[in-house]
């Protein structure tokens, strides 16, 4: 069962729907009591980093969320700015994050050298394997995912950066630290590529 965590930030019934047509078990939360007890769960998010700190908080979920990743080691996957939800803070705001992957959110401007850049970024790109991920099974060559970010999730430890991506220079754009995962991409929104991700995770 994917345990989709809904704060309100997200588009979870497209999760929902892949995994529909995946014939994966899948279910949205609300509340810390749909929450607990998940075998897997999905953190999507959408927008600023703080607003989606606030969302999260307010939802009451926060605390759950804490006790499954870090002292269960649930697999999550943290997806667009759920991805970034897992470094410690970002350059976009002020609050903290939730610090499960050591690693600072940077603008991605940051890496043009000087030159303009615009951004968002956004739509198809490339995406390399880093490591020998299960995330990227059957994703190692040729895959292509669809982007609509400003920030990027820069690794305290390379070593977790688990694919890159390129804009202006090359970029982390999915994180991996033991259960936990992130991608910067939407996979939702990347046709067989994205399914493939979402169908990785729940094999995990």
């Amino acid at each position: 069962m994917i345990t989709i965590v809904d704060y309100g930030l997200g588009n979870v019934q497209a999760f929902l729907n892949v995994y529909k047509r995946l014939n994966v078990d899948a279910r949205a939360a609300r509340t810390p009591a749909e929450l607990r007890g998940a075998a897997k769960v999905l953190l999507p998010g959408v927008g600023a980093f703080d607003h989606a700190m606030e969302r999260l908080d307010e939802s009451g979920m926060r605390a759950t969320l804490d006790d499954l990743v870090v002292r269960d080691k649930v697999p999550v996957l943290g997806v667009c700015v759920g991805m970034q939800m897992l470094a410690r803070a970002s350059e976009e705001g002020v609050r903290s994050g939730l610090g499960w992957i050591d690693g600072m959110v940077r603008r991605l401007d940051t890496l043009a050298d000087g030159a303009p850049m615009q951004l968002p970024h956004m739509g198809w790109n490339d995406v390399v394997p880093a490591v020998n991920s299960p995330l990227f099974d059957q994703l190692e060559s040729d895959a292509r995912f669809y982007f609509l970010h400003s920030f990027y999730f820069e690794c305290g430890n390379p070593e977790e950066v688990a694919a890159i991506s390129s804009y202006g220079r090359n970029f982390s754009c999915a994180v991996s630290s033991g259960n936990i995962h992130g991608v910067q991409f939407h996979p939702e929104k990347s046709h067989h590529f994205g399914t493939r991700l979402l169908r990785n995770f729940a094999a995990l």
